[in-house]
């Protein structure tokens, strides 16, 4: 077999991150604003942040939960009615202090020292604290719970090292908000957000995930218990992907959010937040990219399918493009993972093969190069993102009757969609294992094992000072507790910190 030429420069096994940068660049996701840690979403990685917005919607309202929009400045006498959420949120908040500029008189502009505000305003961080303070007003009576609410905004932590899509100043996301009558029904409603999140990630992104409960040290700011899904990327390393939190009543004595019961009492309210961002896109890059750049799960692919023309500049074109035309019309009333199929006529300019590599790169899930002898034979000839290359390393296009492939062309997608999860489920899964010493776990992360994933550990979940030093030991390592997984097989060992017989299993992981 032939070397394949790919059509990235950098390999993944080479340079992983800067194979995830020029993934980015290639297929036209995103580009550096000019304000460090901001990023220009491009149409395509816009396109596809479009459709996770759209039926990650679906299903938030299908739980009865009603999104709104709250504002993007809080006043700081807000957060600190909650003194351990704004200590944890201190060091990333970007602050305003004045309402106007004016020049320095030598061709600049500076803030005017008559423009101080009375009261600084923090940029959005998250929204426990002004949600909090609207559910006051909203909330009299039992009778007004549950409370459920989301909101899709942007959110700004001034972050010090930053990456596209992973980990930026300003992100996109969606933030849930609810507040229930006892804890019973808000520790449901955390753990229905998490679920929905698993579902969603490994139904839409195919993208596999373990979900569990955060250790004590790694949960939200405020919070009685956070949950998350955490992914496993290409090279071995965590990604959390979204969380959810039980916040107890903590915020609500904050807030003042309190209800009278069927008796008459005032009792506060138990709330959660829950949420994902933008990463998810970052998470779906780092899971199915290839060293040919993108591949995108046929659900959130804003086009599907992508017919090329072979142009030819000649009186011919314009039966070709009528074929085209037809043929796109057909596929565009089939139907795929419950909607209509998304296909898109490429009629620009160029060189059918340098538009065919572009949507490579891009990670279109069926591309369709179509010539003249196809149109006079009412042939088409297709490419799947997924098996781009065949034993010959040359494209694996694979010619059909135009007929047959409209016809299986919705199943072809739907398979895609199946076969990407599979494929990373088996990556992943082939890189856990389980170990029953510490020593076991510096073999594991030695540094000479490029990629060598997560280990799976039985510890007694210790807390306070004993937490902080197994935290410490970990960090040493460059390693985290991921979470300990909610369908975990019951323990059989000794806590590898402590030695004293577990209680439970953990993951642990290096981490984005």
């Amino acid at each position: 077999m032939s070397a394949i030429r790919h059509a990235l420069t950098i390999k993944r096994e080479d340079d992983f991150a800067q194979w995830y940068q020029e993934v980015i660049s290639e297929a036209e996701m995103a580009e550096e604003s000019g304000v460090r840690g901001c990023m220009v979403i491009k149409p395509w990685g816009y396109g596809i942040w479009e459709r996770i917005q759209r039926l990650m919607d679906d299903r938030i309202k299908a739980a009865g939960v009603q999104n709104c929009y709250f504002p993007l400045f809080i006043p700081l006498s807000y957060f600190a009615k909650e003194a351990e959420h704004v200590e944890g949120f201190a060091k990333e908040m970007a602050v305003v202090t004045h309402h106007r500029l004016i020049g320095d008189g030598q061709g600049g502009l500076v803030p005017d020292p008559e423009a101080r505000l009375e009261e600084p305003l923090i940029v959005r961080p998250t929204s426990e604290t002004v949600i909090g303070a609207a559910m006051a007003r909203w909330v009299q009576s039992w009778r007004d719970l549950p409370l459920l609410t989301n909101q899709w905004a942007n959110v700004v932590r001034w972050e010090m090292r930053t990456r596209m899509f992973l980990r930026t100043s300003e992100f996109l996301w969606q933030e849930g908000h609810t507040a229930h009558a006892n804890r019973e029904d808000a520790l449901e409603e955390t753990l229905r957000a998490l679920e929905m999140y698993r579902d969603f990630v490994e139904t839409e992104l195919a993208m596999p995930v373990i979900t569990g409960e955060k250790p004590e040290n790694e949960r939200f700011p405020g919070a009685v218990a956070t949950y998350s899904i955490e992914a496993m990327m290409q090279d071995g390393k965590a990604l959390q992907a979204g969380t959810s939190h039980y916040l107890g009543t903590g915020f609500a004595h904050a807030a003042g959010i309190q209800y009278q019961d069927a008796e008459g009492t005032q009792q506060y309210c138990h709330t959660t937040s829950w949420g994902t961002s933008t990463r998810m896109v970052g998470g779906m890059i780092m899971t199915h990219g290839d060293d040919d750049g993108l591949r995108v799960p046929p659900a959130v692919a804003p086009h599907q399918i992508v017919i090329l023309p072979m142009l030819r500049e000649k009186p011919e074109d314009e039966e070709l493009l009528a074929y085209c035309e037809d043929l796109r019309k057909e596929l565009a009333g089939r139907s795929a993972l419950g909607e209509r199929v998304r296909v898109l006529l490429d009629k620009r300019p160029g060189k059918a093969t340098q538009k065919r590599w572009a949507w490579v790169k891009k990670g279109v899930p069926l591309i369709l190069e179509i010539g003249g002898r196809d149109a006079a034979g009412g042939q088409v000839s297709m490419l799947r993102r997924d098996k781009l290359w065949n034993d010959a390393a040359k494209a694996n296009f694979i010619g059909m009757p135009k007929d047959e492939f409209v016809a299986m062309a919705g199943a072809e997608l739907e398979n895609i969609q199946s076969a990407l999860f599979v494929e990373a489920k088996a990556k992943r899964d082939a890189q856990l294992t389980r170990v029953s010493s510490f020593a076991e776990v510096e073999a594991f992360f030695a540094e000479d094992k490029r990629y060598p994933g997560w280990v799976e550990a039985e510890w007694v979940r210790p807390t306070g000072n004993e937490l902080e030093s197994v935290v410490q030991k970990l960090k040493a390592l460059k390693l985290t507790i991921r979470n300990t997984p909610l369908d975990a097989e019951p323990v059989a060992g000794e806590c590898i910190f402590t030695g004293r017989p577990a209680v439970e299993r953990i993951y642990i992981a290096r981490a984005y």
